[in-house]
């Protein structure tokens, strides 16, 4: 029997979704502190857990604070899968594991992963086998609405007695990739082929956001993932607590944000922070110029001295 933290999970709740390259332990645990109720690791390759362990395993640890702590894989064969699911189970040892089946970054789609390996209805349905054959952990997984001809429904009914736990649906088609409107009426309709804990994400940026997804789609909870960008307290802000308002206490997040970084990974944490620091800054009194200055930074304390903080 699994352990399934999924259903211990008050609803509705909000996920940080897992966005490759950003969603690190420095920013997850910023999640966590706005009230993120889960958190994904950025994508892991199953390839490269089987060939070259190491440095997934690296980009893959946490901190206890951060549970529950989802691993997502992504990969397009099913027997890399076996043996990445038992590192990740037995090294890691996250409270779940997801497998992609929404990314559509070109790079991801040539590997024949991601977002087109849903058009392979036989293969994904191998890849979801093997991970749940080999963990004791609950196995959920993330899609799209629609890949080419290939719809979320018809996916559903494919793989509806596999013992998946949870499902996350991007409420957009490959085609349409991070823009265009959400397909409530699809993720609603999911309702009736999957009885697991069935998430929407895409296309919330605001409170306001967050409930019409919530009414329109009826789901248990929402994936949040650029909504976030620069703005981790996105998860107060629409639980209605406490988050920060103005220039001074955002800039001191900043910096807490910043310090996770370096903590973790040296003067090379604070050199990755500046795609975080440019997000941070939109919405600020000249922007541009701060961005300039921003993306050049090496040190706290040149974040500092931009900050006047």
């Amino acid at each position: 029997m699994k352990n399934n933290f999924w259903e211990n999970l008050k609803k509705p709740f909000f996920a940080m979704a897992p966005m490759a390259g950003i969603t690190d332990s420095s920013f997850r645990q910023m999640c966590v502190r706005f009230g993120a109720d889960v958190v994904y690791s950025e994508m892991a390759s199953a390839t490269a857990l089987v060939y070259a362990p190491e440095k997934t395993l690296e980009i893959l640890q946490f901190e206890k604070k951060e549970r529950p702590y989802v691993v997502q894989l992504f990969g397009a064969e099913p027997k890399h899968f076996v043996e990445a699911t038992k590192i990740i189970t037995k090294e890691i040892k996250p409270n779940g594991i997801d497998i992609n089946f929404g990314c559509p970054v070109k790079k991801v789609q040539k590997q024949g992963a991601g977002a087109v390996l849903m058009k392979d209805f036989k293969k994904s349905r191998a890849i979801i086998e093997n991970v749940i054959n080999n963990t004791d952990l609950p196995v959920s997984i993330k899609t799209r609405t629609r890949v080419d001809n290939k719809s979320i429904l018809d996916f559903l009914e494919f793989i509806k007695d596999l013992d998946i736990k949870a499902l996350m649906i991007h409420g957009r088609t490959l085609a349409q990739g991070f823009s265009g409107a959400i397909d409530t009426e699809t993720i609603k309709k999911a309702r009736d082929f999957f009885s697991g804990v069935l998430m929407a994400n895409g296309g919330v940026y605001s409170r306001a956001e967050a409930e019409k997804l919530l009414q329109a789609t009826g789901v248990d909870g929402i994936g949040i993932a650029r909504g976030a960008l620069g703005r981790p307290w996105i998860f107060s802000e629409i639980k209605d607590l406490d988050f920060p308002k103005s220039k001074e206490e955002k800039f001191k997040i900043v910096l807490e944000h910043v310090k996770l970084a370096e903590k973790h990974k040296g003067q090379q944490g604070v050199i990755e922070m500046r795609k975080h620091l440019c997000w941070y800054a939109k919405g600020f009194e000249g922007a541009s110029e701060l961005r300039r200055e921003l993306i050049q930074v090496e040190t706290i304390r040149d974040i500092k001295k931009i900050l006047k903080y």
